[in-house]
């Protein structure tokens, strides 16, 4: 069974999708986007410069632009057995699963995108990367910490990424390097994504989801709150709502994927990141695979 993968923010890099605009289908749909955000996000993209491109609200429609754009060119080329995207990539994953409308798709990220970096601004907050501990350890060390941080994406094992206050960042990182950490590396984030921090997005953006019409997708989707299979249209809906204040289960969702039959990872969209922590989970089965397209 083939698993078709979809990346999250971080993946994104000048010049992306500039091959995509050389297709016809690929160039209607950019201009459908640039049309729908009000301004030419496939020029930045293209030709931008890093720190436009970094922007939260053009960081996420752009890779989503990417992934999507491209498993449309593909066509019926793509033919999914299951489906799973990292946090933002959720949202391309449904929409190349035909349960969201490019469109409605679209609106729905840059309305995420804009919800979180008020929520950045409203109040100052990062990330850190922890690798080399057991995901229960740093668990019950953020759980103990007098300030807000959390586990934010389960990436593989010995790679969990926390999100909270600078505060309760400084301090788990300092008590999880004690504890034996290889490495307690705060990120150069916008904010706190994937923990209560973004209450204030969820809330702005569940509105918007809530309206959007969803339907059953062609093959199940696994969603990041749970790590789970989903094809229901109000349960996904459900699921995308929390997905900005939980964590991504990216560890439970790959292995839950390969014991459902996955023997084939297809990521679809910027870089590679996906495609290196799938084999870092599936590193024990051989049967697996992981590419790029």
């Amino acid at each position: 069974m083939k698993a078709y993968i979809f990346p999250g923010q971080g993946a994104q890099f000048v010049g992306m999708g500039k091959d995509l605009y050389e297709n016809p289908k690929g160039a209607e749909l950019f201009e459908i986007a640039n049309q729908l955000i009000g301004f030419r996000i496939s020029d930045i993209m293209f030709s931008g410069t890093d720190d436009e491109l970094k922007q939260t609200n053009v960081t996420q429609p752009a890779i989503f632009l990417h992934s999507v754009i491209l498993a449309k060119i593909l066509g019926e080329n793509f033919k999914p057995d299951m489906v799973a995207g990292h946090s933002l990539g959720e949202f391309s994953a449904l929409v190349s699963a035909n349960a969201l409308s490019f469109e409605d798709g679209f609106k729905l990220v840059i309305a995420r995108a804009n919800a979180m970096q008020k929520a950045c601004e409203a109040q100052p907050s990062t990330m850190a990367a922890i690798l080399g501990l057991a995901d229960d350890v740093v668990e019950k060390i953020c759980a103990d910490i007098d300030a807000i941080v959390v586990p934010a994406n389960y990436n593989c094992p010995g790679q969990l990424v926390i999100s909270g206050s600078i505060e309760g960042i400084d301090l788990a990182c300092a008590k999880l390097t004690e504890a034996g950490a290889k490495r307690a590396l705060k990120l150069n984030v916008g904010g706190a994504f994937h923990s209560p921090l973004m209450e204030p997005a969820k809330i702005e953006l569940q509105a918007a989801i809530e309206a959007t019409n969803i339907l059953s997708p062609i093959c199940p989707v696994y969603q990041n709150v749970d790590a789970m299979p989903y094809t229901n249209p109000e349960l996904i809906k459900a699921n995308l709502i929390k997905q900005l204040t939980g964590a991504v289960r990216w560890t439970q969702t790959v292995e839950n994927l390969l014991a459902d039959g996955a023997i084939e990872f297809v990521e679809v969209g910027p870089g590679n990141v996906l495609q290196g922590l799938v084999k870092k989970v599936s590193r024990e089965v051989q049967t697996s695979s992981a590419t790029t397209i």
